[in-house]
């Protein structure tokens, strides 16, 4: 198997509101759509973010639907800035996302802070990581 994630498919409560986030709050462009899911291809083409059902992909899965709490994932948004990173966060919280943890100088010399998007998935906005491939 190769290194590489096609597409990351978050499952959400509700379609519109998470579409309404990313799509309108963050401004990003909606590849396609259909009644029950969106997908944004996401910079440089190779990979993209579709949200789906909650339940729907549960149940593609053969899961049980009822998860809650943490995850055990984060999606990392990489910048050039500790600048751009506040931006970023200030961004998330207009689009209605919650900032969990302000940014903050970290450990290991970079700049980083956190948010929770409206259906609850954790998103790390960052700076410093430069073996890491930039977001923007």
């Amino acid at each position: 198997m190769k290194p590489h994630v096609a597409v990351i498919t978050l499952g959400v409560r509700d379609l519109k509101r998470a579409r309404r986030f990313y799509s309108e709050g963050l401004g990003w462009p909606i590849q396609q759509e259909d009644y029950n899911w969106v997908c944004f291809l996401l910079e440089g083409g190779a990979t993209a973010l579709a949200l789906y059902p909650w339940d729907e992909l549960a149940e593609d899965a053969s899961v049980s639907s009822d998860g809650a709490g943490f995850r055990g994932v984060t999606l990392a948004h990489n910048v050039r800035s500790q600048e751009r990173v506040d931006e970023v966060l200030i961004e998330a919280e207009r689009a209605g996302g919650n900032i969990v943890k302000p940014a903050q100088s970290t450990s290991w010399g970079g700049y980083r802070g956190y948010f929770v998007e409206p259906e609850g998935h954790l998103w790390e906005v960052a700076t410093g990581a430069t073996q890491l491939p930039f977001s923007e």
